[in-house]
């Protein structure tokens, strides 16, 4: 799915539903109506607040009239499933937000660089999935050292200290980084 004509439709179907919906949301999407990637996604992740009940129903019935539109769109297109995330991210994440997506119904906020840096870079480390969002935020040196211990802390696995030094490194390796 396109990102941004996803959004614009949905956009639509909840002002004509006299319904609205203000979110953070991370992951591809993100970073797709950042202009970061533009690759299609297949879900929008909610990090803040946790979604409606009203809101789930009007997703689900949204993607129901894609799909009879022949848009393939999941029943669960946009949910919440990373709201624990917020409770890991260094304090004061939800200041440094910022739009990027404002409609009549929608309003959509992004983490900061940093901060989508780092939850970026743990998925990195965690799933060894999202190596080419990494890539496409390019990060610098000192960025990829910072994040170390931030990163470290997030798992209390004996080996995970070395298993995320030896991802990052990879990473900055990738990146014509020395670290």
């Amino acid at each position: 799915m396109r990102p941004r004509e996803t959004i614009e439709q949905f956009d639509l179907f909840l002002k004509k539903h006299g319904l609205s919906l203000s979110a953070v949301i991370i992951g591809g999407s993100a970073l797709s109506l950042l202009r970061v990637i533009s690759r299609e996604t297949r879900d929008f992740d909610v990090l803040h607040p946790p979604l409606t009940g009203e809101i789930i129903k009007a997703q689900a019935a949204f993607a129901a009239e894609m799909r009879r539109q022949g848009i393939p769109l999941d029943d669960h297109w946009l949910n919440d499933n990373p709201v624990s995330v917020a409770d890991l991210l260094p304090e004061g994440w939800l200041s440094r937000t910022q739009v990027v997506y404002q409609g009549s119904a929608v309003t959509l906020l992004s983490l900061s660089r940093d901060d989508m840096l780092l939850t970026k870079l743990f998925a990195y480390c965690d799933r060894g999935t999202d190596l080419g969002d990494c890539l496409a935020l390019k990060p610098s040196a000192d960025e990829l050292r910072a994040s170390l211990p931030w990163i470290v802390k997030q798992d209390a696995h004996p080996d995970w200290p070395s298993h995320v030094e030896e991802s990052i490194r990879e990473l900055a390796r990738r990146l014509g980084h020395e670290l």
